[in-house]
């Protein structure tokens, strides 16, 4: 028999998340909410998360569908709303246009994943679906950066207090 949602990931929160959405039929945003390490916040602190991981430095940026798992590593650029979308004004790496008047919740997200440690910020649509993610970096060890990490706490509890 099939453990429930919540008892998988409160046992094994290391599998790919959209797989057991998929698996259970639900959405992304319901898995992650059955994790046990997580902090969701409003949509609406997309730019505040945004300007503030671009001064992290080296992360992973990922974007996953049912075709394509895309990763970038490098500095998060900085961007600029116009026309219905969020800028990126990268130069080198990551640009393009992101439709933030999409994003309902942002994910804080930290669980072991193929045996490592990691720390994610995932931005969520309304139909609770990843829109992208954005890793902590890590050293050349593959340890998180001990800096990006502080930061990612400091970012999550201070953007929790004010939507509780």
């Amino acid at each position: 028999m099939q453990p429930t949602l919540s008892e998988l990931m409160q046992t094994h929160p290391d599998g790919m998340l959209e797989e057991i959405a998929g698996r259970y039929k639900v959405s992304l945003l319901a898995v992650i909410e059955a994790l046990p390490a997580k902090t969701l916040i409003d949509g609406g602190h997309f730019d505040a998360v945004w300007e503030n991981i671009t001064g992290w430095g080296a992360v992973t940026t990922l974007v996953n569908n049912q075709d394509i798992i895309l990763e970038l590593h490098g500095s998060l650029p900085p961007g600029h709303h116009s026309h219905g979308y969020f800028n990126l004004h990268g130069k080198d790496g990551l640009s393009g246009h992101i439709r933030a008047s999409h994003c309902r919740h942002i994910a804080f997200v930290e669980r072991p994943f193929m045996g490592m440690a990691t720390a994610s910020v995932l931005f969520l649509n309304a139909q609770g679906q990843a829109m992208l993610k954005i890793f902590v970096g890590r050293d050349s060890h593959r340890q998180l950066l001990a800096d990006q990490l502080a930061a990612f706490h400091q970012l999550a509890e201070s953007l929790s207090k004010g939507d509780k």
